[in-house]
């Protein structure tokens, strides 16, 4: 009994741990959103998209609300987007994108991450052209005729359409599309009152590494520390 009490509580920590994170890196977005665009989501598309990915992670109205009145603040950070690139142990290549208000802190915390996990971390080019940076748009299929989707949204950039699941199991459609394409996809899902799960930025890669379970383990365990840094917004990295 005590034993799976512990395993209980230790589940139970590590899903607080996980919204916490997410919660932090939701937060970031806002702040960014809201600094660059304003507080009012009907004239900031990044920030409804923000709000939007805070209510996919359950994250509390009035967190989101607390989170746009902090950014709008004099004393509120300015957060930085920078793309670390590196390769993990048996020549995985790694993406890091991170949202910080100290560029040294950042730099020294994921370059350490990356020695101490077997990896290095590279200059800037020497990985991201193994990936393609695409908009990620997540819905609830329940009613979606996906022939008649792709047909009206050709024109607005989609690339590619197919099915996924989220981190709870839930079963979504994924509509993916070029970087320079996700303003044109965001405005057109809008206009069709179609209201995505998530809207993202993703990096995917051209070309996939194949590796022992072993070898495996030794890339997510590096994956794992990077996406616990405080600093560190998402991780992508093209281990099959």
């Amino acid at each position: 009994m005590g034993r799976i009490f512990e395993v209980r509580k230790s589940t139970m920590f590590a899903r607080w741990d996980r919204m916490a994170k997410q919660f932090t890196r939701i937060g970031k977005e806002i702040v960014i959103a809201v600094k660059a665009g304003g507080p009012d989501p009907d004239s900031n598309s990044a920030l409804r998209r923000a709000i939007q990915n805070a209510k996919n992670v359950n994250m509390p109205k009035d967190r989101i609300d607390a989170a746009i009145k902090r950014a709008q603040g004099k004393d509120m950070a300015n957060y930085d987007e920078i793309l670390y690139e590196g390769y993990a142990p048996h020549g995985v290549a790694v993406l890091v994108e991170t949202a910080t208000d100290n560029h040294v802190r950042t730099v020294a915390n994921v370059k350490s991450i990356f020695n101490k996990g077997d990896g290095v971390l590279g200059n800037s080019g020497s990985v991201a052209f193994q990936f393609k940076k695409l908009g990620a748009f997540r819905l609830d299929p329940e009613g979606i005729n996906t022939e008649e989707l792709e047909f009206e949204l050709i024109d607005h950039g989609l690339e590619e359409m197919g099915d996924g699941t989220l981190e709870n199991g839930e079963e979504v459609l994924v509509l993916r599309c070029a970087f320079s394409d996700f303003g044109n996809m965001q405005k057109a899902l809008e206009e069709m009152n179609l209201t995505p799960i998530s809207a993202e930025v993703e990096w995917i890669p051209t070309t996939t590494v194949e590796l022992s379970e072993e070898q495996a383990q030794d890339v997510l365990k590096l994956v794992d520390k990077l996406e616990q840094d405080e600093d560190v917004q998402k991780v992508f990295h093209n281990l099959a």
